[in-house]
């Protein structure tokens, strides 16, 4: 196992009184694939939004790709956040009146990329994700299964390090379920670092490892 992409030490985060995170330590290594687990209310979606640089911990520290994120200007955050995360979404996010197309060059272009650029990337990377004949077609004239790949193809749009998936089958049916499962696999065989959120055991088994998470502690 390569060394620690994510390194959090006792984050805690806490709203108004109410503790979401009491105290959470893990790291996951360069290439590793887990999964956290846990029932509704457990913690889960306060974690990743902290590990998706989209909150802060009340305390505790989260380094991401040897960066101390607490160090970090909001946009020093954000900049963090384009370069080396990826977010695939469980209501895929995608844009309505743009093309399978354009919402996978979106990320692209707020990074910079040159259009033609954009243009042959989010090509490359529909078919890869078995969608290039459908490029042009927007979100609404997709399946839900075919909407997800267009997300998981607009989530690798800046080669992240970094794939934060946050429950990426809840709305699918189970063949296209299986279907994102397999490619997030594939993925991982390649050398991508995968965390997953989910409450499916059946998708949590997908992982190398699971981390509990259980009321706001790791189990």
């Amino acid at each position: 196992m390569g060394e620690p992409l994510v390194v959090c030490e006792e984050l805690k985060r806490d709203y108004g009184g109410y503790a979401a995170l009491k105290g959470v330590s893990f790291s996951v290594a360069r290439g590793e694939f887990a999964a956290v687990m846990g029932p509704s209310g457990c913690g889960k979606s306060t974690l990743l939004s902290i590990l998706g640089l989209l909150d802060r911990p009340s305390s505790g520290r989260y380094a991401l790709a040897g960066v101390d994120a607490a160090a970090l200007d909001d946009a020093e955050r954000t900049r963090l956040r384009r370069e080396t995360i990826g977010f695939v979404f469980q209501a895929y996010n995608l844009l309505p009146r743009l093309s399978a197309r354009d919402n996978v060059a979106l990320p692209m272009a707020y990074a910079g990329v040159p259009p033609h650029e954009r243009r042959d990337r989010a090509e490359a990377l529909l078919e890869r994700v078995g969608l290039s004949a459908k490029a042009r077609r927007t979100p609404l004239e997709l399946s839900g299964g075919e909407r997800q790949r267009v997300g998981i193809a607009r989530a690798l749009a800046n080669r992240p390090a970094l794939l934060l998936a946050d429950e990426p089958t809840g709305n699918l049916d189970s063949a296209s379920s299986r279907d994102v499962i397999a490619f997030l696999r594939t993925l991982h065989a390649e050398g991508m670092t995968i965390l997953l959120v989910t409450h499916d055991p059946g998708v949590g088994s997908a992982a190398q490892r699971i981390l509990r998470l259980k009321d706001g502690l790791l189990e």
